[in-house]
């Protein structure tokens, strides 16, 4: 079965107080068209999608939509009409038989779900015409023009309907050649069917499914999309452990910053046991291994490497993983030197390492109360967690 989602998106923008026309507003990064489009590419039924714009933007959405988002089942871009329903046509036209089922779907109705396009065609499938549509939850009147109410409506029986609207393909075209020939234009697609006898049915939606058109659907948008990028989010932490031992005529470093000592730490690289805590904490948030499985002590690139340049590739491997990093909480354990001097200047390398704010950061130093290798100065040892969130980030 061949079905084709057309998709008019022909707005001009007036009414939602845009300087650019409503399906090209920008959502967390994505155009509204984008967010749209992207849905119907996912449903394995939908076998070619056809875009229809104002005539002058057919060459810049090719480019800039469908090949910029690799939008891999748009098999046209034409030229739209005067209305929205000239507009459909134009897609109808350019339809490629043989085809089975039409589903015509608002391009400002980017919260349409995989789930709304199924359930819509296959009602289509087995009567012919079905749309999309919420029950009325409010008490609906008819009024005369000059607002007087005539009459009170049953309620039970009445639905604000929605896009996706799907149609046997010999039917909606029917209805479509009625409609030009008698000069009707309806409300939607479903209106024209209906008035040649054709019988549509109701399928439940959502009213998260909203019609882009004014600056308060727009600010409804952008916390409809917000809400779902903190549901995709999930928590993630890591914990990181690293000790090192004194050693003489070596520089003292901890969190980038070289600190007056007489004594540094013994190791590979430049043996910054702060760094090296907090790397691991940042790779076992990301589960992505430890520090040595990414940068060996027997490995001579390693050799008196600042720890700051291991930092900053770990940070590439975390955002790899499609992890972000919310807050690092490190714990120095050593007798001496005072490290409270240096915390400031730790945090802030850290997160320029990491291009996270300095709030993020928290460094602090405690004793061993002269018990344990630490106590008795004998090394350092250095506790560090790390926080973050996992998920797809919008407009990724």
């Amino acid at each position: 079965m061949k079905t084709v989602a057309i998709i008019p998106a022909g707005g001009s923008g007036k009414r939602v107080g845009a300087p650019m026309a409503k399906q090209y507003l920008l959502l967390h990064a994505l155009p509204v068209l984008v967010r749209t489009l992207l849905v119907f590419q996912k449903v394995e039924a939908i076998s070619d999608i056809i875009v229809v714009v104002p005539g002058d933007d057919v060459l810049s959405v090719r480019k800039q939509v469908v090949e910029k988002y690799n939008l891999t089942k748009v098999a046209a871009v034409v030229a739209g009409g005067r209305q929205r329903q000239d507009s459909v046509a134009c897609g109808l036209r350019a339809v490629k038989l043989p085809c089975d089922i039409v589903m015509v779907h608002d391009a400002v109705r980017p919260f349409v779900t995989e789930d709304m396009i199924i359930r819509v065609l296959a009602a289509a499938v087995g009567c012919g015409a079905a749309s999309l549509g919420i029950p009325a939850k409010d008490t609906i009147k008819e009024t005369t023009e000059d607002g007087i109410v005539k009459t009170t409506l049953p309620r039970r029986n009445l639905w604000q309907t929605q896009t996706p609207q799907a149609f046997s393909y010999n039917l909606l075209r029917r209805a479509y050649e009625a409609a030009e020939k008698d000069h009707y234009y309806g409300t939607d697609d479903a209106s024209l069917a209906e008035r040649i006898g054709a019988k549509v049915q109701m399928i439940t939606g959502s009213d998260e499914n909203m019609k882009i058109t004014t600056p308060e659907d727009v600010k409804m948008a952008e916390s409809l999309l917000k809400a779902a990028a903190a549901r995709q989010r999930r928590p993630r932490a890591g914990l990181g452990y690293d000790s090192h031992r004194f050693a003489k005529d070596r520089k003292l470093k901890l969190g980038g910053v070289e600190i007056p000592f007489d004594r540094g730490l013994a190791g590979h690289s430049d043996a910054d046991a702060l760094l090296h805590a907090v790397c691991d904490a940042l790779l076992g948030m990301a589960g992505a291994g430890d520090i040595g499985r990414h940068f060996p002590d027997n490995d001579p690139a390693f050799k008196d490497i600042s720890s700051l340049v291991l930092l900053e590739r770990v940070g590439r491997i975390v955002e790899s993983r499609g992890v972000s990093i919310e807050n690092i909480d490190a714990t120095v354990v050593l007798e001496k030197p005072r490290l409270a001097p240096y915390a400031q200047a730790m945090a802030a390398n850290i997160a320029r390492a990491l291009k996270i704010p300095e709030t993020a950061v928290n460094i602090k130093a405690k004793t061993n109360e002269e018990m344990g290798f630490a106590g008795r100065g004998e090394g350092i040892a250095v506790w560090a967690t790390a926080c973050g969130t996992e998920g797809i980030a919008d407009g990724a």
